[in-house]
């Protein structure tokens, strides 16, 4: 089949609360940003020229209206954007501490991206797409974890590049030993791994990266791994290369929300325009050093879907 979108990601579509100042009561005022990381990934393509599609569900409310806006509104291919009549948008509430980290607080019990079903996955979609994109939010509960794993099949039989990003939020998780089981099965399915400093602690034990990297490599015989380290910036790991990308430190950071998304669709455009096979210790740093800075620009800006750099910016902001 002709591959004619460059990346298709399965995953949670919903709406962030940001604190945003506080009322003349003293009640903290709420953003209703659009949020869910495949498509924030999917924003950041966009940007840089790519072709996308989501696989998802949303609520057929005011916010499921507002998500399907905001998606289409980037350029996002929605067709399998499915609507669930019963069941709400999932929201989650943001706290951002005075350093731009934050805490989460989910309404989901059940919420419409929990309800995807595997029979309503467009496979025809997948097939068409050079890389397929998913992380452990669509594995929590056993009707989307069906769909994701059907997914993943489809995309493997295909032939598809296969991105993975765990994304761990433990509040979201009955019993952590789940998504320890179902972020193995992830690293297990795929080429590209995307994973944060403590995502590395959680799985391997371990604050020595380059070590978790090799038990990860050694275990999951994954292509290209690829850590972030928040501040410190970040790190790649393929073949016997190991290359390092310095962070840009921005004094107008205001919140964290996105920046692991921009750094991983940086990326996959990176392999897209550059391919698996042949990745040099030279090319990776200079895919780092770009996803790195798209991410540190986003850090100074709220919410991250709508707020995605272009190249030029990212470019300039190098500079």
């Amino acid at each position: 089949m002709e591959k004619t979108i460059d990346v298709t990601a399965l995953g949670e579509l919903l709406i962030d609360f940001t604190e945003n100042g506080t009322s003349g009561q003293g009640n903290p005022l709420l953003e209703a940003n659009p949020g869910g990381a495949p498509c924030n990934v999917l924003a950041m393509l966009q940007q840089l020229g790519k072709k996308t599609a989501f696989i998802g569900k949303v609520g057929d409310d005011m916010f499921g209206k507002q998500l399907t806006d905001a998606v289409k509104e980037v350029g996002i291919d929605i067709r399998n954007l499915v609507v669930d009549p019963e069941v709400h948008t999932t929201l989650a509430f943001v706290h951002t501490y005075p350093d731009g980290d934050r805490d989460f607080s989910f309404y989901r019990n059940p919420g419409a991206d929990m309800m995807l079903k595997k029979d309503e996955v467009q496979e025809d979609l997948i097939r068409a797409s050079r890389i397929f994109h998913f992380g452990t939010l669509s594995s929590t509960h056993d009707l989307v974890r069906e769909a994701t794993r059907h997914a993943i099949d489809v995309a493997k039989e295909a032939g598809c590049i296969i991105s993975f990003d765990p994304n761990l939020r433990p509040p979201l998780w009955k019993d952590l030993e789940d998504a320890r089981v179902e972020i193995e099965y992830g690293m297990s399915k795929c080429d590209i791994l995307k994973i944060s400093d403590n995502e590395v602690e959680f799985m391997c034990g371990t604050t020595d990266y380059d070590e978790g990297a090799r038990m990860l490599k050694e275990k999951f015989n994954i292509p290209l791994i690829m850590i972030t380290l928040g501040k410190d910036g970040s790190r790649a790991y393929y073949k016997d290369i190991r290359a390092v990308g310095k962070p840009f430190i921005s004094d107008k950071t205001i919140e964290t929300t996105g920046a692991g998304d921009t750094f991983c669709g940086s990326s996959l455009n990176y392999i897209l325009e550059n391919g698996l096979t042949d990745l040099t210790a030279e090319k990776l740093e200079e895919m780092l050093t770009f996803a790195n800075a798209a991410a540190s620009l986003v850090t100074t800006r709220k919410g991250a879907l709508r707020v995605m750099p272009a190249k030029e910016e990212v470019l300039t902001y190098m500079k």
